[in-house]
């Protein structure tokens, strides 16, 4: 007797040509029966001998497409119905709601990289996709940033206005072709067009810049090409005209001659000049408002990231994956020799030892960088502190003024999405069982998101988690998943706010979650707190800042007991309304307590401490002064600044600031151990004030290198950072207390010496990391656990983390680190929603 199933398939299963593989899969068995999309997954039903049911859902899984990720499949048996041959079924709109089944819902996948044989097809002159710039299949191409609903169809994408010709519609409905259903499909005669602008935002005339395409550059152009043979005379968009300008050629010529171009991609806007045009560079720092930061470069492949930046097999296996995100590497100080490389203008990443570097990952970027020759500077298309642009006329209105030209197209972006940016740990992508660590996340979007994350204890109701200010992301979660929203940076102003809310909304709509409980951060002035009490009818769940990184972390391993937890950052609002940051926690995903912390001292002027690190330097010395530290050789730290800081601030200036600091006016208190490390790089002379958030610490990191054998070394030169009980005008609360006055007047006294900054740099990380490993194995004997947390925005720094792991894990603790999220502020809303759900469900 024949047999008949439903299977429910549920996972990443739309948009990455999982139908196409059950249609072939079913026809191979002879089996009967059909297969659609809707709300919920893939939902489809076979018929045929018992013996080729089972082989089909053994194969299932087995043999998926590369860009599916199955979460779960159920079987149920039907009757037989006499089936003949096996389809493929329009998609329905409807499934079951999500919110009567939790974890149940269709994932999207994110933008992919494109794929080996697009690029073949857009490289073969034969081709009738020849330097096409938005080809694409069920193996690649845009997804995420262009869906406005699921099921994943066209009509439910940012493509629904682009009607195909008969020549793409044939591909399309053909389940043997790798574009069957590939939603964004199009070619030169039926898809978007790219064009090129004038600074004005006006259309230029049909010879560019008047230069030709670069050497080698084809003359077929983008969309110039004669229609292929029987290809629809009557489409959305008409005809493609042969010998139409190549806007992609022409914007390259403009980029080779030092035009800076805002180019539109399938996130959002990049501004882009050549990367060794130190004029064009330095040009676009002053246009972009951004005056130190480093740039990111785009390359064309793996050989010229080569030319740029030393290489491990990790990094090279980052930048090849189909996330294609940026990976900091370590800049070569010349380029490779034999490759023609050229060098990279200083203004790219002034004074940094690393660099940014990305492959190409659209058609469009792969024929701009073979038609511009060079290596590109590719950043974010906004003046510093906005959202990227995404709308055309966002970008034409707020990029005016920067870009002297603009490369756009006609395909809609739904969803603004920022380059990820990560970076290998080294020495710890391998741990000590051998198993591969995942790399270190420092910006998680484009490429990643939306995949959901897994929550440790599932929640019993809808939540949505509102993060932090900087690193700004949201989560939704429900059941046993939670969705991370993608990079939305500093969330200080309106327009990063309605970038925000615009988020929450898509992503409420996107996974069906009305949210019953909002989780937020204690900070009453952060705008997510303020949006979060603005909800009617939810329940609120506050969450301490570091302890939501803590129970970020035990989340995303599925950790459900005690641990105890380094977390250093920056700022985050304290329990007691101080400002924290370099606190040990020990606690679960619910709640934690403080075991102990960094000792405070002032902030003098609040918030321009952290752009002027001298005045942190200040605050560390006048406390080791008043602690009897400070030897009375350096002087009374309250009279002129150490010889480090003479010339860049004057005596009078020091002292105004020491009184501040002494009188505690305008300078709350902090725990903070991103702000130590600023002291201490402004006592070495690096870094007097910052133009970006973290660039003391980046500087003070850099300094001290990374190689294994001055790791070792300096881990027995320690400067003392001694664990004591609080002092007695602190009181009790937050229980033991690294004292850090005789650190600060270690690496004084070293200063005045003249030993060198790197020195210094090295002695000073040996003694975070040692102090650290000593308080965290101390805390986790007490609390009767083994698992210890390393977290906050501090552990960026990949030598601090090395060390640190290294002692941890000689200890005998287990130590986990972030790995799908950053150790930054990227990851609080995660941590929010991973602590709601503890608490509601107990």
């Amino acid at each position: 007797m024949p047999r008949r199933i439903r299977a429910r398939v549920e996972g990443t299963v739309q948009g990455v040509g999982f139908r196409p593989h059950v249609y072939r899969l079913a026809t191979q068995l002879e089996l009967a029966g059909w297969v659609l999309n809707d709300g919920r997954g893939v939902l489809l039903e076979v018929e045929g001998a018992p013996r080729a049911v089972e082989g089909f859902l053994g194969r299932l899984g087995s043999e998926a497409p590369p860009l599916a990720a199955i979460e779960g499949v159920s079987v149920e048996d039907l009757a037989p119905a006499g089936s003949e041959g096996f389809r493929i079924e329009l998609s329905e709109g409807g499934g079951e709601p999500l919110a009567c089944a939790p974890q149940r819902g269709a994932l999207v996948s994110p933008d992919v990289a494109t794929c080996a044989a697009c690029l073949a097809e857009m490289l073969d002159p034969a081709d009738r996709r020849h330097r096409y710039p938005f080809l694409n299949c069920t193996d690649c191409g845009p997804r995420f940033t262009i869906v406005r609903g699921v099921p994943y169809d066209r009509a439910l994408t940012t493509m629904a206005g682009f009607e195909m010709c008969r020549a793409c519609r044939a591909e399309y409905d053909d389940p043997t072709d790798r574009r069957f259903h590939a939603q964004p499909t199009a070619c030169p005669v039926c898809g978007p067009r790219a064009v090129l602008l004038g600074g004005d935002g006006e259309p230029l005339p049909s010879d560019g810049d008047g230069e030709a395409p670069a050497e080698g550059a084809d003359d077929a152009v983008a969309h110039g090409e004669a229609p292929a043979e029987g290809a629809d005379d009557a489409v959305a968009h008409g005809e493609a005209p042969a010998g139409a300008d190549d806007a992609v050629a022409h914007a390259a010529a403009a980029l080779r001659s030092g035009s800076i171009v805002a180019v539109k991609g399938v996130g959002g806007y990049h501004l882009a000049c050549r990367a060794d045009d130190e004029d064009a560079v330095a040009r676009l720092r002053a246009r972009k408002h951004r005056e130190q930061k480093p740039f990111a470069l785009m390359v064309a492949d793996l050989d010229a990231a080569r030319t740029l930046v030393e290489l491990s097999p990790a990094e090279e296996e980052l930048l090849l994956g189909r996330e294609r995100p940026i990976v900091i590497a370590r800049r070569r100080p010349t380029p490779l020799r034999g490759t023609g490389g050229t060098p990279v203008a200083r203004s790219v990443a002034p004074g940094a030892p690393d660099l940014g570097v990305m492959l190409a990952y659209t058609p469009l970027h792969h024929l701009l960088l073979a038609d511009a020759g060079v290596a590109l500077v590719m950043t974010s298309g906004n003046v510093s502190d906005e959202p990227i642009a995404y709308e055309d006329a966002d970008a034409l209105e707020r990029l005016r003024g920067i870009a002297d030209r603009f490369l756009v197209h006609d395909r809609p972006i739904h969803v603004r999405t920022d380059d990820s940016v990560v970076r290998s740990l080294g020495a710890l992508s391998v741990t000590r069982d051998g198993v591969r660590r995942a790399p270190l996340m420092l910006r998680r979007s484009r490429g990643y998101v939306p995949e959901s994350i897994p929550l440790a204890l599932a929640a019993p109701r809808p939540i949505l988690a509102c993060g932090a200010a900087q690193k700004s992301t949201f989560c939704l979660a429900e059941g046993g998943r939670a969705w991370v929203s993608h990079h939305i940076v500093d969330l200080e102003n309106w327009e990063t706010l309605r970038s925000w809310r615009e988020g929450v909304e898509h992503f409420q709509r996107l996974f069906a979650v009305v949210p019953e409980v909002v989780a937020h951060d204690l900070h009453p002035e952060y705008l997510s707190t303020k949006e979060a009490l603005d909800f009617d009818g939810v329940e609120l769940v506050g969450v301490q800042h570091h302890h939501a990184h803590l129970a970020a972390v035990l989340a995303e391993h599925g950790e459900t007991g005690t641990a105890v937890g380094a977390i250093y950052d920056g700022t985050g609002y304290g329990e007691d309304g101080t400002v924290w940051g370099g606190e040990v926690l020990v606690g679960d995903l619910a709640g934690g307590e403080r075991a102990a912390h960094l000792l405070e001292v002032t902030m003098p002027g609040g918030a321009q401490a952290i752009r002027e690190p001298w005045r942190m330097a200040c605050s560390w010395l006048l406390a080791a002064e008043a602690g009897g530290a400070l030897p009375a050789t350096l002087g009374a730290a309250r009279d002129a600044p150490p010889a480090a800081l003479a010339g860049a601030i004057d005596g009078e200036r020091w002292g105004q600031v020491a009184a501040l600091a002494r009188s505690g006016l305008s300078s709350p208190r902090t725990s903070s151990m991103g702000r130590l490390f600023d002291a201490v790089a402004a006592l070495c002379g690096l870094r007097a004030t910052v133009g970006y958030e973290g660039q003391a610490a980046v500087e003070l990191e850099a300094i001290a290198g990374d190689d294994e054998t001055s790791v070792a070394a300096t881990a027995r030169e320690a400067y003392p950072l001694p664990i004591s009980e609080p002092p007695p005008d602190e009181g009790a609360p937050g229980g033991l207390v690294l004292d850090a006055r005789a650190t600060i007047a270690a690496v004084a006294a070293d200063a005045a010496a003249g030993v060198e900054a790197a020195t210094i740099a090295r002695r000073f990380h040996a003694a975070v990391a040692a102090t650290t490993a000593e308080v965290l194995a101390g805390c986790a004997e007490a609390a009767g656990t083994s698992i210890a947390v390393l977290a906050g925005g501090v552990f960026q720094n990949r030598r601090l983390l090395e060390l640190t792991v290294t002692a941890l894990e000689g200890r005998g603790l287990d130590v986990l680190l972030p790995e799908r999220l950053p150790p930054n502020d990227g990851a609080i809303a995660y941590g929010q929603a991973a602590t709601a759900a503890a608490r509601i469900a107990s």
